[in-house]
């Protein structure tokens, strides 16, 4: 599937737009960043960096913003169609969203989010 990335960083501008203003208003010290590719030997459709919500105790202060990554390159290579990057991004951002909230990859499967 071929798409320019500025019409990438659309959807996933679309994506963060159906998640629930109250969940947006809870993130805290996160950035949310489109890459062309996952780091090398990986093989990811979007990364979470930094300290999940549940982990910050009384000493998380002055800590660069946690990261979550949407890797266009690996996302476009298993979509077919438009509506498939639509569908998987929105799942991809979901899913890097959760674990800020400190919701692990087992828990993300049970749910159909992974």
């Amino acid at each position: 599937m071929e798409m320019s990335r500025e019409r990438f960083e659309e959807l996933v501008g679309e994506a963060l737009d159906e998640v629930p203003e109250g969940l947006l208003r809870l993130m805290s010290n996160v950035v949310i960043l489109v890459e062309d590719d996952p780091p090398p030997g990986e093989d990811l459709l979007g990364l979470y960096e930094g300290h999940a919500l549940t982990e910050r105790g009384w000493n998380y202060s002055g800590v660069l913003p946690d990261r979550i990554f949407i890797y266009r390159r690996p996302i476009l290579r298993i979509c077919a169609t438009e509506d498939d990057v639509v569908d998987e991004v929105a799942v991809t951002v979901v899913h890097e969203i959760a674990h800020h909230f400190g919701i692990d990859d087992e828990r993300l499967h049970a749910l159909g989010w992974a």
